[in-house]
């Protein structure tokens, strides 16, 4: 399947761009997650090693350029999380979301 690159705006085609992208929306994520309380914890531990991941390798490879490919996968990925509204599926995604988008990006989880 080849995804549609100008379907999802402009994107920085970087590395840096597509992880700088990821990281905000992880943020909206995560702050959904946090509604729930007795899960508060939890959702920092997980979000913070699952940021620091990803600036691992936005440290590594960030001036890389990107197929399109990637970063419009990259962006399906935001556009999905950004449909999420119930906190419990917030925190169900909060180790999925960044393990497909450093599965786009070439990397291991």
């Amino acid at each position: 399947m080849t995804l549609d690159p100008d379907a999802t705006g402009d994107v920085d085609a970087t590395i840096d761009g597509a992880i700088d992208r990821a990281i905000e929306a992880y943020g909206a994520l995560t702050d959904l997650g946090e509604e729930i309380d007795d899960e508060w914890t939890y959702v920092q531990d997980l979000a913070d090693a699952w940021r620091v991941r990803l600036e691992d390798v936005a440290a590594a490879r960030g001036p890389e350029t990107i197929d399109p490919n990637v970063s419009a996968a990259v962006e399906a990925a935001v556009a999905e999380i950004s449909r999420i509204t119930d906190p419990h599926r917030a925190i169900d995604w909060l180790s999925t979301f960044p393990q497909v988008v450093l599965l786009a990006l070439g990397e291991r989880p």
